[in-house]
């Protein structure tokens, strides 16, 4: 049986006046979207996302019940580059299956948010759309 759209509109985050980069004309949305991992049943307090997009600052998902997951549409992602993102899931780093890589840490802003792999820590690559 196929799901249904969401019940609930979609969050929004406004990320156009987060950066703090040079400014980027191109920018493009992004729905975040997390589900817990098979055979874990414990619902968690708080699933966020940080990345280069927002400054590192956590911003919060919504828990769709219809569709058994959390997500947040972030809006006026500067284009034109590769940004780094974790998701937190009750202030800790978990793994995201659908990120576009991994990438090395880029400073102590990154590393305190890093999963450790066994090539050492790792962020969550997102490449940016060119549209």
């Amino acid at each position: 049986m196929p799901k249904s759209a969401p019940a609930v509109p979609e969050p929004v985050a406004d990320v156009s006046r987060m950066s703090s980069g040079p400014q980027n004309t191109t920018t493009y949305s992004k729905v975040f979207r997390w589900r817990l991992p098979d055979g874990q049943i414990e619902i968690p307090q708080s699933v966020e996302v940080v990345g280069s997009f927002n400054d590192w600052r956590p911003t919060q998902l919504t828990r769709d019940a219809v569709l058994d997951a959390w997500h947040v549409s972030m809006q006026s992602i500067p284009g034109g580059k590769t940004h780094h993102y974790m998701f937190l899931v009750d202030g800790k780093p978990v793994y995201d299956k659908h990120c576009d890589g991994l990438s090395v840490p880029d400073g102590p802003q990154e590393e305190q948010f890093a999963l450790t792999t066994p090539r050492g820590p790792r962020v969550f690559m997102l490449f940016a759309q060119t549209k």
